[in-house]
């Protein structure tokens, strides 16, 4: 894999647009279309995921990256509790729950590994600079 250039090249982004737009297409009709409160809770909550993480891509080189993958992988909590009530008040039926489950839950796993990974990087990265500037005062 080449290295990732923009955040349409994530995979945790990519994973995010999928679920966002299956989050869409299943508050768009039937009874869950009507309930406008929910229907625009648990949408804002998926761009929410997706939008955070291409705009702490965009702060790669600042500290603020892992802090909106956290956000991120906190609006993925936030739709699958949204996703229980509409499983609740009957707005989707079993199969399209998991389905929907199972994709929020993906996504946070992704991006939660996403922020390990560049929590790690940022900290070899910081060692390093230090390890070099240590040597250079020695």
């Amino acid at each position: 894999m080449g290295k990732i250039q923009k955040f349409e090249d994530l995979i945790a982004w990519q994973k995010a647009r999928s679920l966002t737009r299956k989050i869409y297409q299943i508050t768009q009709s039937g009874a869950f279309s009507k309930d406008f409160n929910l229907v625009s809770q648990i949408r804002r909550a998926a761009v929410s995921a997706m939008s955070n993480i291409a705009e702490g891509f965009e702060r790669f080189g600042e500290k603020e990256f892992p802090q909106y993958l956290s956000m991120a992988k906190s609006s993925c909590a936030e739709i699958r509790s949204q996703l229980y009530i509409a499983l609740d008040v009957g707005y989707l039926d079993g199969k399209v729950f998991r389905e929907l489950l199972e994709s929020a839950e993906e996504v946070a796993r992704i991006v939660g590994a996403l922020r390990t990974a560049v929590q790690v990087h940022r900290n070899s990265t910081q060692h390093s600079a230090l390890s070099t500037q240590h040597s250079k005062n020695a």
